[in-house]
């Protein structure tokens, strides 16, 4: 096989791992991934299909696989492998305890695909590596990985929140919207049925949490666009 032949294998098999990554691919996108031309993403789909690979192709949109076609498990590299290792050290020490739950059942996973030597190699890394955290790092949430689902299958959500610098606090049905992380915290923005409008809940100060049964309609804006709103809006109010 000539290095030609090695490279395209390789990166047929890249570009069918990220088709499974996501619902839809245009063929741009998988062109600037892979750093080829459009061109080159039609045959190199056009090959995945001749060797019996289900890609849809939906007009205007892209590509998809269908629904319940799996390759098998990924096969990682010793570096990808330490990557790995590395965010699992990192993230134990998340503030909010559901996401560290759910992330170490996700690593446990796929520490379980990897070649023998390179578990061996991936367990003696996890010993010898450490951040170190302020003191007062202790997790302050349990409400991310709930929050996350109610996000992705619009359900609207019922908080009891309290306020900043003060023990009131008020019941809320809010429409989470999108999530995102400083230092210190997670914080969620929602559209707050209270106080009819976009709003942002730190979670450590969500004091309880019930997802509901029904659900709302998507947002039309993504969230740049929210923080280009919240830009002007600071801005003509300082």
């Amino acid at each position: 096989m000539s290095d030609n032949d090695t490279k395209r294998l390789s990166r047929l098999t890249a570009i069918l791992t990220q088709l499974q990554t996501k619902r839809l691919w245009t063929a741009t996108e998988l062109a600037e991934k892979f750093s080829i031309s459009k061109r080159t993403i039609y045959r190199d789909i056009k090959a995945l299909e001749q060797a019996g690979v289900p890609i849809l192709t939906e007009d205007g949109k892209g590509y998809t696989i269908m629904e319940g076609y799996r390759i098998p498990p990924v096969m990682f590299t010793e570096s990808e492998a330490n990557a790995l290792i590395t965010a699992e050290q990192l993230l134990l020490k998340n503030k909010d305890a559901s996401f560290v739950k759910e992330y170490s059942e996700a690593i446990n996973k796929i520490k379980s695909v990897l070649r023998y030597n390179i578990k061996e190699k991936a367990n003696l890394l996890s010993n010898r590596i450490a951040f170190r955290y302020k003191e007062d790092n202790d997790p302050t949430s349990n409400y991310l990985s709930r929050l996350q689902l109610a996000l992705t299958n619009y359900k609207r959500v019922r908080i009891i929140y309290q306020g900043a610098d003060t023990n009131q606090t008020t019941d809320r049905v809010i429409e989470p919207f999108a999530i995102y992380s400083t230092q210190d915290n997670w914080l969620l923005i929602a559209n707050c049925h209270l106080r009819k409008e976009f709003r942002s809940f730190r979670l450590d100060r969500i004091q309880n949490l019930t997802t509901l049964i029904d659900t709302f309609e998507p947002h039309k804006m993504n969230l740049q666009e929210y923080f280009e709103i919240c830009k002007a809006k600071y801005s003509q109010n300082p």
